[in-house]
């Protein structure tokens, strides 16, 4: 009986979708998210760009495609936040790396299992984002796990509607 790598897997299932769909949906995504905050105030319980950057790196299973797109998205997420410059950048690069990495790994084409891996990404972000801030760059930051377990719960939530939509934008062959 022969087994399947890794390499064949990933090969059988990506998901491809139009240029445009890679540059709009992030684009949207990180305009909604500086957008957002000043309509809602402190009740935005979402990381968009994050949820995105999740979605891209898990159906692209490519772990070089998930850092850069991650990079990309938090360098830019960034320059429209109050935060240092490559605080998000960070925390993207390696959740997109991570995201791709698992979606390798395993087969994430079951939605619930997509939904957990949001979640707990989403709480590994929160976590490199802390460390960053605290650790490496010595700065104060309020800081509060129930917000950001209220905020990958969001992004959970989000991801519900949000995965089924873009899975639609699919170039099938």
């Amino acid at each position: 009986m022969s087994l399947l790598g890794a390499n064949f897997r990933r090969d059988m299932e990506i998901h491809r979708y139009p240029l445009l769909v890679y540059g709009l949906i992030p684009l949207i995504a990180l305009v909604l998210q500086a957008w957002l905050p000043r309509v809602l105030g402190a009740y935005t319980w979402l990381d968009l760009p994050l949820v995105v950057t999740i979605y891209f790196a898990l159906g692209r299973r490519s772990p070089i495609q998930g850092t850069l797109m991650g990079a990309a998205i938090g360098i830019f997420e960034d320059a429209l936040s109050h935060h240092a410059i490559g605080v998000n950048g960070i925390a993207k690069t390696a959740v997109g790396f991570l995201a791709a990495s698992v979606g390798i790994r395993i087969d994430v084409e079951n939605f619930t299992i997509r939904v957990l891996l949001n979640f707990l990404l989403s709480l590994l972000s929160s976590a490199i984002f802390l460390f960053v801030y605290r650790v490496l760059l010595g700065l104060d930051l309020e800081w509060n796990w129930l917000t950001q377990l209220f905020i990958a719960i969001g992004n959970s939530v989000i991801a519900l509607v949000l995965f089924p939509l873009l899975d639609r934008l699919q170039i099938r062959d």
